[in-house]
């Protein structure tokens, strides 16, 4: 809440000025919840609400909603006018106001007409209002909660002081009998599952929750019991799209008496157990400690789409200790090694990695844009105006009857490597033992062509191969290329001959696993040396010296098998290196020790990705994605990176999790199974996206978004096809380029979109984003 604190102290403390705040469109509907859910009744269509002073009465505010006229003649009625003009309400905690999503999914604020029945709440749909204006509105309500509660001003009160007035959905007692289900409300709170009554606990009636829930019994494995707590379980319904409460039921972790590393995440009442799922990375899992709960994924077997799950506890204590243990029991799934013999620092770090905390990681300089943003939205005459792009019109899609297609190669051969050119514009496909070759264009309807096929590669001794891994070089004429059969050597293709002129042997007892450019930006240079990494060193590949290529002076051997999986460079040539074991370093150069060894979570890194500043690092895990800030935040090497200095040993960066939400994965009917993200890149250019994806869906991350905390705020488009890797065109943060099975297709960013059920689960078809056919 940093940013608004600033803000506060311009609208707040001139006594004078009768408004505080206000969101100038909207509308207010009155939501019934009742046998019918959309039972929602339109008060005002076009509205507008605003945070007002009581003059008389110092420290209490007003919640004034205004219709607001379409007639531009009709002039609107005073303030002190008591007619159905304006609804007002005292702000004060009873209120029970809290950010909510209305049956569309779009923003609204919600809260309870005192006036009316219990059930009877008020929502103001503000969709159209930029989300930096609804959290300030947000905060600038729950300060006037705070200041009439404690009669006095917040200017100090501390930064959680307002944390009590959010709203928090208060756990229901197990009725004695089973009453007639009510329809839910058409609105959900943001995060917070929606409550209905519970089923009873009475073993007649158990039954029957278990039908509706659509499971049938199940027998438990041999084991025995880590943990017993009691919380609400929750699963996510598909028609009314919000988690449904079925029940208070004993939340319990099992560990298998048979195997080792073995546990169970289970669910049970006294009439028997309703659910257990074996613990694996693909449960999704999802920790709030806000909200006290844990959310997870099971995709049953031969299912079409998957179910999400959430368990809701009593307490903070209750969750501590229930998501401690989880923590713990997956680490040892994980890896496969008792979790006591993990460092105490250690174990801290997993299990604050693990929860889902709303923590800013904001630059300074970044408030006064999102001041900028909030204001013009305050007051649209001091904002700033501008037109849609042409970019922004809807896409079309060419007709692919003329255009020129790829010789088929082998039938059995799939697209498997994408790699984007930094001179040019050309990108190239791997697929069996032919490269595609592919121009951008201009025309952004069509801005991938085919434009040649480099067909057999093979070595200079004639025998042909299938890359494993490709890399661009001496300004896009060379292509290095990673051939299985021999990992000691690299492979120089001479990419306007299409030909392989050169073999590179680096070292007869070093295989080549991993490949990097010398800095990030070496390949729109001259530069001929590149970095390798074997599974436990890193050295410096020359391929103009004699004999082997490895550079001995530049060489750093680590004794233990560390199981090197990703390297990556920044603009200056600093190196970040992930690990199967899950571990990352960051090194300021080649031949020395890692500044900052970060220790694993306990899943494999599958890629790495840094920003060419070295400010920031995005790892790649088959479920999730971790982001780290390696800026040294505190002690005496503050305001330095992790690259050239050592973090605090109790101050080392905490990843954020970015992963897709269990529900979203429920829709999409397969388990999460992550490309190696990648931020967008450019020289002298801010890099403000990443772009994964999983399956047949391409995914991207707003970058700025992220920083400030907003770890939803992703985006996806849904292919025909499995998606084999994705990357951000050089020099440009909109258009990026997909690899598909068979197809190769560009897209600009703005064409994804916020994630739905439709857009999730409708079947797939055929999608004409400039696809070239390239079954070559």
């Amino acid at each position: 809440m940093n940013i608004f604190r600033s803000l506060i102290g311009k609208v707040w403390q001139d006594p004078n000025a009768a408004e505080v705040v206000k969101i100038s469109s909207g509308q207010l509907h009155l939501v019934r919840a009742g046998e019918l859910r959309s039972n929602r009744e339109c008060i005002y269509n076009e509205a507008m609400a605003t945070i007002r002073r009581i003059p008389s009465l110092e420290h209490n505010f007003q919640l004034v909603v205004t219709r607001v006229y379409e007639d531009e003649d009709q002039e609107l009625l005073e303030d002190d006018d008591e007619t159905d003009e304006e609804r007002v309400f005292l702000i004060g905690e009873e209120l029970e106001f809290r950010a909510a999503q209305n049956a569309d999914g779009d923003a609204a604020f919600v809260w309870r007409d005192l006036q009316g029945d219990v059930d009877e709440l008020f929502e103001f749909d503000c969709g159209d209002t930029n989300e930096p204006t609804r959290a300030f509105f947000e905060t600038c309500m729950y300060r006037a909660m705070y200041e009439r509660k404690y009669k006095r001003s917040a200017d100090a009160a501390p930064e959680n002081a307002l944390d009590e007035f959010q709203y928090r959905l208060k756990p229901k007692a197990v009725p004695k009998a089973r009453p007639t289900p009510r329809a839910s409300s058409s609105y959900h709170v943001k995060e917070k599952p929606a409550p209905v009554e519970e089923p009873t606990e009475m073993p007649g009636q158990e039954a029957t929750s278990r039908k509706s829930l659509g499971l049938t019994p199940v027998s438990l494995p041999n084991s025995e019991s880590v943990l017993s707590l009691e919380a609400q379980l929750f699963r996510w319904d598909d028609d009314i799209e919000e988690f449904h409460c079925d029940g208070i039921v004993n939340a319990q972790i099992l560990k298998s008496t048979d195997t080792t590393y073995r546990y169970w995440l289970c669910a049970s009442t006294s009439a028997g157990p309703l659910l257990c799922h074996q613990f694996s990375s693909d449960m999704n899992q999802r920790l709030s400690r806000k909200m006290k709960t844990l959310t997870w994924n099971n995709l049953p077997e031969g299912a079409a789409q998957g179910d999400s799950w959430l368990f809701m506890f009593n307490d903070e204590e209750d969750y501590g200790t229930f998501t401690q243990a989880f923590q713990s029991s997956m680490w040892e799934t994980r890896n496969e090694l008792p979790w006591g013999k993990v460092k105490a620092d250690e174990q801290d770090y997993v299990m604050r990695a693990a929860n889902d905390e709303d923590v800013e990681m904001r630059d300074v300089e970044d408030e006064s844009e999102d001041e900028e943003d909030v204001i013009a939205a305050l007051d649209p005459d001091e904002g700033r105006v501008s037109k849609p792009s042409d970019d922004e019109e809807e896409e079309e899609y060419p007709s692919d009857e003329d255009e020129p297609r790829m010789p088929i190669g082998d039938k059995n051969d799939r697209n498997s490597q994408l790699t984007v050119g930094y001179k040019g514009d050309r990108s190239f496909v791997v697929r069996g033992s032919n490269i595609g070759v592919f121009r951008h264009t201009a025309d952004k309807n069509d801005s991938i062509k085919y434009y040649a096929t480099i067909s057999k590669l093979s070595t200079p001794k004639g025998k042909e191969f299938k890359p494993k891994h490709v890399m661009l070089h001496d300004q896009d004429t060379k292509m290095v290329l990673m051939n299985p059969e021999n990992p000691n050597s690299l492979f120089s293709m001479d990419i306007e001959r299409g030909k392989v002129v050169e073999e590179w042997k680096v070292h007869d007892d070093i295989p080549v696993l991993n490949i990097t450019p010398e800095n990030k930006f070496a390949p729109t240079t001259r530069e001929q040396t590149l970095v390798g990494a074997s599974g436990n060193a890193i050295f410096r590949i020359d391929p103009r010296i004699s004999g082997s290529k490895l550079v001995d002076t530049q060489y750093k051997q680590y004794v233990s098998k560390n199981k090197f999986s990703g390297v990556v460079t920044t603009a200056a040539g600093k190196l970040a290196v992930a690990s199967e074991k899950g571990d990352i370093r960051l090194f300021d150069s080649i031949g020395k020790n890692a500044k900052t060894a970060l220790p694993p979570l306990g899943d494999p890194i599958l890629g790495i990705d840094v920003t060419a500043d070295g400010r920031w690092v995005v790892a790649t895990t088959k479920t999730y994605l971790l982001l780290i800030d390696t800026l040294i935040g505190e002690g005496r090497y503050s305001g330095q990176l992790g690259f050239d200095r050592s973090f605090p040993a109790t101050a080392k960066p905490i990843p954020r999790r970015l992963q897709l939400k269990p529900e979203h994965v429920a829709y999409m009917g397969h388990n999460v199974s992550f490309t190696p993200a990648r931020f967008n890149q450019g020289e002298g250019q801010t890099e403000n996206a990443i772009v994964t994806s999983t399956g047949p869906f391409v995914i991207a991350w707003d970058f700025a978004k992220l920083k400030k905390g907003y770890n939803d705020m992703y985006e996806i488009k849904k292919y025909e096809d499995h998606v084999v890797q994705d990357n951000f065109k050089f020099g440009d943060d909109k258009e990026i380029v997909v690899a598909l099975s068979n197809n190769v297709l560009g897209v600009n960013k703005k064409n994804l979109k916020r994630p739905t059920r439709q857009s999730l689960a409708a079947p797939m078809g055929h999608s004409r984003s400039s696809i070239v056919n390239t079954p070559y």
